[in-house]
């Protein structure tokens, strides 16, 4: 926890040190800019965000294709450990299934956003709510509840189609569609809520703070950040699912022996009935310092043996001895920081909100047109992200096998990846793209060249 305090402080001496020359200078160059696009009026910024949104469509459009490149309808050898010729298949099925309804969904969606932008919905509806208030609060916070709702009833029939549909197909659903539906009408009011009341004090703090908005609305996102990762799982878990602590049976005594013996003090260690939802397994570790758990699923504890248990919880162990928790939530803060930081450079310019149609400047036209001219660099920190988490996995992994047994997560992956129909053989665009964890083919290898401790 000190070590978070540390940067934390840092970072926000850097931001109040150097905040005022980066300005200046940005703010000059950016000026110049915007005062030669202005002379196109709102035309270019337009262009730039259908272009973005074109751009992200294709990307992913093209990423997905050339995953299908890489399935086979023979098992290849490298699988042979992991399926044999008719889990192989069903493998390879569920991942067309997958292909073919997000390939859709997709285009629907893209279509839409598409429509909305042309015909200057976003603007229709910030001039719409115009006739109930002129609070800038209000109208912003109004504006993307009523965007949120939409865009949730747009993708409801989507996920509805996935979960009863292709997941039933597999057998992976277990979900009633009471559930189903309660914990749709339960995410969108914790949404509403959570989101709202942020959205509300970085709405205020941009009215009350000009010049530094920027700064206060980054610290109020990163307590906020550092907040749920503390109590994520003892606050916003429990909305739908039940936590229990793991029974002192044989289990928790061999959990608790291997953590003792690495020096890693343990004492929240919970049972999630997850499979209520879903037959699908994993495990996670939440949160640092006195508020640090470890979380089972309950399909999890069912597919394993107790050996293979123990190394799935060496490796969340080792996360936490490698200061993975805290090296990640370090790197959201940086990327929160950018991102707040052009965020205030860009406050000063009209031009960013009229890019929607507008005629008059709105902090919500603004916002929303500045999160997806933000695209480009968020695919940067998202793939950093995704480098950061893959090489994580590794070094947990490595802990792992070295202060347990390796052959025993191994065992493990195998029995996960074939039980979830995971797809071993990515096409290495996609999988540098989307893949937070590295595959399971390439872990096993990893995991071949240690020797483990017992």
């Amino acid at each position: 926890m000190r070590y978070f305090w540390v940067l934390f402080l840092f970072l926000l001496f850097l931001s109040d040190t150097f905040a005022c020359v980066w300005w200046d200078w940005t703010t000059k160059c950016l000026g110049d800019w915007f005062e030669y696009v202005n002379t196109f009026n709102v035309a270019p910024f337009f262009y730039v965000i259908i272009a973005l949104v074109i751009f992200e469509f294709i990307l992913s459009k093209t990423l997905s294709y050339l995953n299908t490149k890489n399935w086979s309808n023979k098992l290849p050898k490298e699988l042979e450990e992991i399926y044999d010729e008719k889990k192989y298949a069903k493998s390879m099925n569920y991942e067309k299934d997958k292909y073919r309804f997000w390939n859709i969904s997709s285009i629907i969606s893209f279509n839409v956003m598409i429509i909305f932008l042309i015909f200057w919905f976003f603007w229709d509806l910030y001039n719409y709510l115009t006739t109930f208030t002129y609070n800038t609060i209000l109208l912003t916070l109004y504006f993307f509840w009523i965007i949120a709702f939409v865009q949730s009833i747009f993708s409801l029939p989507f996920s509805y189609y996935s979960t009863f549909v292709i997941e039933e197909k597999y057998g992976f659903n277990k979900m009633t569609k009471k559930i189903f539906f309660i914990d749709f009408i339960k995410g969108l009011l914790l949404s509403f809520v959570i989101w709202g009341l942020l959205l509300s004090l970085i709405t205020w703090i941009y009215t009350v703070t000009w010049d530094y908005f920027w700064i206060y609305a980054w610290i109020l996102i990163t307590a906020f950040s550092v907040f749920m990762m503390m109590f994520y799982s003892s606050l916003i878990v429990p909305l739908f699912n039940k936590q229990t602590p793991l029974e002192k049976w044989k289990l928790r005594d061999e959990i608790e022996d291997f953590a003792h013996s690495v020096g890693f003090k343990l004492d929240n260690i919970f049972v999630i009935d997850w499979s209520k939802r879903s037959s699908k397994a994993n495990a996670y570790f939440s949160g640092f310092g006195p508020k640090k758990r470890i979380v089972l699923y309950d399909t999890l504890i069912n597919d394993l043996t107790n050996n293979e248990l123990v190394a799935v919880l060496a490796h969340e162990i080792g996360h936490y001895k490698k200061k993975h928790t805290f090296q990640m939530l370090a790197f959201s803060i940086i990327q929160t920081w950018v991102m707040f930081y052009v965020l205030g450079i860009t406050l000063w310019y009209s031009e960013v909100s009229f890019a929607l149609w507008g005629n008059t400047y709105s902090f919500a036209l603004w916002l929303l047109a500045f999160g997806i001219l933000f695209t480009p660099i968020s695919i940067i920190f998202w793939l950093i992200w995704n480098i950061l988490s893959r090489k994580n996995e590794y070094e947990a992994d490595h802990y792992a096998g070295k202060h347990y047994k390796a052959n025993k997560l191994k065992s493990a992956l195998i029995k996960l990846s074939r039980n979830n129909l995971s797809n071993l053989r990515p096409h290495p665009a996609y999988e540098f793209f989307y893949y937070s964890h590295p595959t399971v083919l390439k872990r096993l290898k990893a995991l071949d060249k240690i020797k483990s401790k017992k």
